[in-house]
């Protein structure tokens, strides 16, 4: 399989403080639920997606680089996406 999702191992130190699951929804609700939820955390958290939606696997790291906000990690369980809250 190509793209994100490739069981990249994340960084030391990047474990979740949070999982989000959105399982079974489409574009754009994952997106939309990772904007509203990341700023409730504090800087520097991580936040762990599960999407299902093959769109998730383009549209969270292009939303990280729109937003400002770090993309740690793909994960092909969950399918599972870490963002770090950068500010």
């Amino acid at each position: 399989m190509s793209g994100p999702v490739g069981g990249t191992a994340p960084p030391e130190g990047t474990a979740p403080v949070e999982v989000l699951d959105c399982r079974g929804q489409r574009c754009p609700l994952p997106v939309i639920k990772l904007a509203r939820r990341l700023p409730e955390l504090p800087v520097g958290a991580v936040l762990r997606v599960l999407a299902d939606d093959p769109a998730a696997a383009v549209d969270i790291p292009a939303w990280c680089r729109m937003r400002g906000q770090e993309f740690v990690a793909a994960h092909e369980e969950g399918p599972g996406y870490d963002v770090r809250r950068v500010g």
